[in-house]
């Protein structure tokens, strides 16, 4: 069974990002390899989790400590007006597919893609 995901998180909802947060969290602690790569209007999210009266803060700094976030994506984030943020708070920005990450490079590294 293949134990490598990379969960693409695209949707810039709250609720929906929880979700991948804590299957991200869960899987680690499962003995997964997780990847989560930023994604779409999910990249403004970055400073919103960062404020301590969001009722997600200590799940998003529990993920944000693992280490599980690999890149956000550098386009998404300049087009939804948080890459200074991003830049910031210090991620990795992914651009190598015209400015966006490649799920290829993912699949190519034996991870399965799931999409949020």
């Amino acid at each position: 069974m293949n134990k490598k995901f990379a969960l693409f998180a695209f949707n810039g909802d709250p609720m929906c990002f929880i979700h991948v947060i804590i299957n991200a969290l869960d899987m680690l602690g499962k003995g997964y390899d997780v990847k989560v790569i930023v994604e779409g209007s999910a990249t403004k999210l970055a400073y919103e989790f960062e404020n301590e009266d969001n009722p997600f803060f200590k799940q998003y700094h529990d993920l944000k400590n693992s280490g599980l976030i690999d890149c956000f994506c550098k386009a998404c984030s300049k087009k939804m007006g948080s890459l200074k943020e991003v830049e910031k708070l210090g991620f990795t920005l992914c651009n190598e597919l015209m400015g966006h990450p490649s799920m290829a490079k993912y699949i190519e590294e034996g991870y399965t893609i799931i999409t949020f």
